[in-house]
C-alpha cells in the first residue's frame, strides 16, 4: 500500500520483485496476503503457486475486498476475507501452518484517489478516512468532539509534526465557526497555521497522515498482527513487511529484532528454554526501491521492506 500523498492513478505494487524474493514462494505452500488492496502483490504470489498452492487475502476495506472477490474469486486456491489483518490468527484457526505472509501497509492508491474517502488532501470530498467507512468514528466526528490537547498530542505523534500544538489550536477555533467536515476546509486551516512550509511537501500532510492513523488504530493493527503472524508461521516461513513511514517501520524494525534474538533476561545462562529463544532469524538488509521504481511511481519512495524467517521451535 502506499502511504504517500502524491502521484494520482498509479496502483502500481511497491517493491514487488523484492517481496517476492523475500517471501521466497513455493508452488505448494499457503500464503497469506494481509493487505490486498488492489491485488498486485496477491496476483503475483497466485502466479507462482501450483495447484495444490493456497492464498488466503485479508483486507477490512470493503472495497478492496469486492475487488478482490471480482479478480480472484473464481480461483479455488483463494479464500478472501473482509477483515483486519489485527484478527490474523482468528483467520488461521485450525489451518495448516503458513509458509508466508505479506503486509503491505499504509493506504492504498485507489483508497487515496478517491475524493469519498477522504484521505487526500488534493481533492475535496469528506473529512472521512476510516478504512472501513462502517466501522468506527470518521476524522470529521473526532475532530468534531476531541479537546485541543487530545488534537495537538494525536497530530505530534502520528505526524510528527512540531507546529501541532498551533494546528491543535487552529481547528479547535475554526470549528467554533463551522464544523470540519471537508479535507479542502481541514487543509485551508492547517495550511493557514503552519507558519513556513517544508520544500515540496503540503503543509497539511502530517496533520492528515496523524488524523488518519488515530481513526483507523494502525499502528496498534501492526502490533497486534506481527505476534499473530510468527505464531501462525510454518519453519522456514517468512513474514515481509513493507512500510510507508518512520512509526511503521520503526514498530516493525524493533518487533522483528526482538524476535530474532533469545530473552536478554537468560544471557549467560548454559541453556535458554524454549519459551526465551529467539522466534525469527532476520533475512537481509531493510530493502528500498530502487531510483527507477521511484521514478515509475513516486508513491514508492518512502517504502522500506523488512524480512524474518520462523526458526524451528
Amino acid at each position: 500500500m502506499r502511504e504517500d500523498q502524491g502521484g494520482a492513478g498509479q496502483h502500481a505494487p511497491v517493491l514487488l520483485d523484492e517481496a517476492l524474493e523475500a517471501l521466497a514462494v513455493r508452488a505448494g505452500g499457503f500464503y497469506v496476503d494481509a493487505t490486498f488492496g488492489r491485488g498486485g502483490h496477491a496476483a503475483a504470489i497466485l502466479a507462482r503457486l501450483g495447484k495444490r498452492g493456497r492464498l488466503l487475502v485479508l483486507d477490512r476495506d470493503p472495497q478492496a475486498a469486492a475487488a478482490a472477490r471480482e479478480l480472484l474469486g473464481g480461483d479455488p486456491r483463494v479464500e478472501i476475507a473482509g477483515i483486519p489483518f489485527s484478527q490474523l490468527g482468528d483467520a488461521l484457526a485450525g489451518r495448516p501452518a503458513v509458509a508466508g505472509i505479506l503486509f503491505d501497509l499504509g493506504v492504498s492508491s485507489p483508497q487515496l484517489d478517491d475524493p469519498a474517502r477522504g484521505f487526500s488532501f488534493l481533492r475535496d470530498g469528506p473529512l472521512d478516512m476510516r478504512m472501513d467507512p462502517d466501522v468506527g468514528e470518521s476524522a470529521a466526528d473526532w475532530l468534531a468532539r476531541a479537546e485541543e490537547r487530545e488534537i495537538a498530542d494525536v497530530i505530534f505523534r502520528y505526524g510528527e509534526d512540531r507546529h501541532a500544538r498551533r494546528i491543535a489550536r487552529a481547528l479547535v477555533a475554526s470549528r467554533s465557526e463551522a464544523p470540519i467536515r471537508t479535507t479542502a476546509r481541514l487543509a485551508e486551516i492547517v495550511g493557514r497555521a503552519v507558519p513556513r512550509r517544508e520544500p515540496g511537501k503540503h503543509p497539511a500532510t502530517r496533520t492528515f497522515q496523524a488524523l488518519r492513523i488515530h481513526v483507523n488504530g494502525e499502528l496498534e493493527e501492526i502490533a497486534a498482527a506481527l505476534p499473530q503472524a510468527v505464531e501462525r508461521l510454518a519453519p522456514g516461513g517468512r513474514v515481509v513487511v513493507i512500510s510507508f513511514h518512520s512509526l511503521e517501520d520503526r514498530l516493525v524494525k524493533r518487533f522483528l529484532r526482538n524476535a530474532s534474538r533469545d530473552d536478554p533476561a537468560w544471557a549467560g545462562l548454559p541453556e535458554v528454554p524454549a519459551h526465551a529463544r529467539a522466534r525469527l532469524r532476520l533475512v537481509g538488509h531493510a530493502v528500498f526501491p530502487s531510483p527507477a521504481e521511484v521514478e515509475r511511481n513516486p508513491r514508492s519512495r518512502s517504502a522500506v521492506l523488512r524480512a524474518a524467517e520462523r526458526l524451528a521451535a
